[in-house]
């Protein structure tokens, strides 16, 4: 069966993004550019809420920004390709390889689970992911921890009121101080 996880750039204390809506803290530099491009390699299926989604649309026409090197270009035409299910009540349609959600999340991830496709079921966002993780529907957290406090801001753990046990699968330290935490639910 298909593993669903949730994969993100976070500060120390825990946010995706700081109290200002600024994530520029996660720029990351080649190093950790490949490895996430590696890390994409394995995702069969991309889940998105509305603001990440509208973010990563720059991947859309990034070909054609000619300050891009090729590790970038090449990420690019990954993420392209991989096809992406949006959850938006407020979209009207999207664009590229995507489509919008037809159902409720415990449902479309059920049904991607179902199929004989290859590959992780990702999820991208924090409020997508805290719905996922209520659900008791996330196998995996991976986390690229940056070393910086921001303060506040989106939070990459939901807030719930029950406990997870997670068994550390993985970890990696990059030399730019980021560290690459994989847990697996208990």
């Amino acid at each position: 069966m298909r593993r669903v996880t949730y994969s993100m750039n976070v500060s120390l204390d825990g946010y995706i993004v700081g109290p200002d809506g600024g994530f520029n803290w996660t720029e990351p530099d080649d190093e950790l550019f490949g490895f996430a491009t590696d890390e994409i390699r394995l995702v069969g299926v991309h889940l998105l809420g509305r603001r990440l989604y509208e973010t990563m649309l720059y991947w859309e026409t990034a070909d054609q920004d000619p300050s891009l090197d090729e590790s970038r270009l090449q990420w690019g035409a990954i993420w392209n390709a991989l096809p992406k299910v949006v959850f938006s009540t407020t979209l009207p349609a999207v664009r590229g390889n995507a489509r919008l959600a037809s159902g409720g999340l415990a449902e479309e991830i059920e049904r991607l689970r179902a199929e004989p496709e290859e590959g992780d079921i990702a999820i991208g966002g924090a409020t997508l992911a805290a719905e996922a993780a209520a659900l008791g529907l996330i196998d995996e957290y991976r986390a690229r921890v940056h070393p910086v406090l921001v303060g506040g801001g989106i939070p990459f753990f939901p807030q719930r009121e029950r406990r997870v046990d997670l068994e550390l699968v993985e970890t990696r330290t990059f030399g730019s101080g980021v560290v690459y935490l994989r847990h697996r639910v208990s």
